[in-house]
């Protein structure tokens, strides 16, 4: 099965993470509820943490939303509405002042 371009892309990022930090415009939006991650974690809302679909547990992504940024830990898995490609803790999204469903900006930092 093909994977989709936003897939690759994530893929292609990461593989390059160890060089430079790569960047991706995507549409992000926050959740805030929830007992278990996909790794097993309990689910923090105020923590820096957020969801993503194929990046390995673990890597760090920083996240640019105008002209603020935060650094995430991708732990859970989602989001499972079209179109988006990542879904923050209710913490990550304040931190950035996103609070419904925005354009970012990501780096993929390994």
């Amino acid at each position: 099965m093909p994977l989709r371009f936003a897939a690759r892309a994530a893929l292609a990022c990461l593989a390059l993470a160890g060089s430079a930090p790569c960047a991706l415009a995507e549409t992000a939006s926050w959740y805030g509820s929830g007992h278990r991650t996909a790794n097993g974690e309990r689910f923090a809302p105020d923590g820096l943490t957020a969801a993503h679909r194929s990046l390995p547990f673990g890597t760090r992504v920083r996240v640019t939303y105008g002209a603020r940024s935060v650094v995430v830990r991708i732990n859970d898995r989602g989001p499972f509405i079209a179109g988006r490609a990542i879904d923050l803790s209710r913490g990550a999204a304040r931190a950035i002042g996103l609070s419904g469903v925005g354009r970012v900006h990501l780096a993929i930092l390994g």
